[in-house]
């Protein structure tokens, strides 16, 4: 019982580490598009 309990906290623990790689790769794709789009606008390139 205690084998199975601590295999699910370290496969939880895995996956919420991997979601938030995830999350953080999103928001710097979106900043750097938002910052591409921001230099275009000012000076006409990315």
């Amino acid at each position: 019982m205690k084998s199975k309990l601590v295999t699910a906290a370290l496969i939880g623990t895995c996956l919420a580490l991997a979601a938030c790689n995830t999350v953080r790769g999103a928001a710097k794709d979106v900043e750097s598009a938002a910052n591409c789009t921001e230099n275009t606008i000012k000076s006409g390139r990315c």
